[in-house]
């Protein structure tokens, strides 16, 4: 018996494994390391959105979708913690002159740039 052989009808290769003939199958899911927040969105669609999660899993684009979002979120996060930061006058200067109330504003500055990134893009499909 052949190792390998192609079905005409298909076009699929196959591979002899014992005696059975199994179809050489290959993922087109891609492998992207999922930050934080892609994280945390699997975790709400897992949860509140089993069917979506399901169709994404199943359709092999869980891990691209993951990343897109982790993506969006770090860049959304990114840009509000600067822009608060420009309006707040939040600068290095204060972190010199006064460290404890420049870690206060970065602390409130970091939790409203996270709220707006979980309301807006990690709570939501």
């Amino acid at each position: 018996m052949k190792k390998t052989i192609t079905d005409k009808n298909n076009g699929l290769d196959y591979t002899l494994v014992g005696e059975v003939y199994l179809p050489n199958l290959i993922s087109t899911e891609t492998n992207y390391e999922i930050g934080h927040w892609g994280q945390r969105h699997l975790d709400y669609i897992k949860k509140k959105r089993k069917s979506f999660y399901l169709n994404l899993k199943t359709n092999c684009k869980l891990n691209s979708y993951l990343h897109d979002v982790d993506v969006r979120a770090t860049e959304m996060y990114d840009r509000l913690v600067n822009q608060l930061k420009q309006q707040q006058g939040i600068n290095e200067q204060l972190k010199a002159d006064d460290m404890m109330a420049w870690v206060q504003a970065m602390n409130n500055i970091t939790n409203q740039a996270r709220e707006i990134v979980y309301n807006e893009v990690i709570y939501t499909v």
